[in-house]
């Protein structure tokens, strides 16, 4: 079993249980259509309360878009769309935060602002300083896999082989060991046939060594399989979730938090045994 990630007075516990992170983006472009863009951030920050009564154990706060061609944004624009959101979700629970961002100047400015960890999809190649922002400030970070398979054989091989050369690159920026996640990035730079096959052998990151985070919700591999929309991919999301669970996943990225967290509930029940359930269950919503 993976250690526990511990930094500032807080814990990630690994192996005992699902941890369920909640998606919030803060943009007008989302592709699943939950963008968050120009929304009082205090219904945002009431949103989030509700996430975690639901059972969400992160908050993933995202102020840019990642959906297939999505328009840059600048670092200010970032923090301008970001930071009134961060705050007032940071005074209204203390829950884990996530800043979901690939700009250094970003990171910094959200963990100064509250934020607890950074979710980096370009896997801390995007910016050759953020590696070194999450050195200094101490955090856990999430480490995306985001490109193309290299084509070189076999496709999980070629995540792994890409993957590592990412921890490297964090470890030699000084970000400890114990403070790396790693994410095989589906529908990043994959067909959905390798986002298939991704999930079903995901099994096989665990050689890495470091804690599994699967985001697989509402993405369009899941509308290709079941001919859906964004808005309507819960069952499928739901198949992704179980099996994400039952191949390795410590964490799973999700919009359902309700429905997600509950079947991460049932699927730890058989994978990791019905022991000790009672302690896994959310909290009872608020009146």
């Amino acid at each position: 079993m993976i250690p526990p990630t511990r930094w500032m007075g807080r814990e990630l516990r690994w192996g005992e249980r699902t941890l369920v992170m909640a998606i919030l983006n803060v943009t007008p472009d989302s592709f699943s259509g939950d963008g968050r863009a120009g929304m009082d951030p205090t219904a945002i920050a009431g949103e989030a309360a509700l996430a975690v009564a639901n059972g969400a154990h992160i908050l993933d706060l995202g102020a840019e878009s990642t959906r297939p061609g999505h328009a840059s944004i600048t670092a200010e624009e970032e923090l301008g769309r970001l930071l009134p959101v961060l705050r007032s979700v940071r005074a209204a629970t203390d829950v884990v935060i996530s800043v979901d961002t690939s700009k250094a100047a970003v990171a910094e400015v959200a963990l100064s602002a509250g934020a607890d960890l950074v979710n980096d999809v370009r896997g801390f190649t995007r910016d050759p300083e953020m590696a070194a922002v999450v050195a200094r400030a101490g955090v856990p970070a999430v480490v995306m896999h985001d490109i193309p398979p290299d084509g070189r054989g076999d496709l999980v091989t070629s995540v792994l082989r890409e993957l590592s050369r990412r921890l490297d690159r964090a470890l030699a920026a000084g970000v400890p060991w114990e403070a790396l996640i790693v994410d095989p990035g589906f529908g990043f730079g994959k067909d959905w046939r390798q986002n298939l096959t991704l999930l079903n052998r995901m099994d096989e990151l665990r050689t890495l060594g470091r804690p599994i985070l699967s985001g697989t919700s509402r993405k369009r591999t899941i509308g290709h399989v079941l001919g859906t929309p964004p808005e309507d991919r819960l069952e499928g999301t739901a198949a992704t979730v179980a099996l994400s669970i039952a191949r390795g996943a410590d964490i799973v990225r999700v919009h359902d938090v309700r429905e997600m967290a509950r079947v991460a509930l049932m699927t730890d029940a058989i994978v990791r045994g019905p022991d000790g359930i009672e302690d896994r269950l959310p909290p009872a919503p608020p009146a």
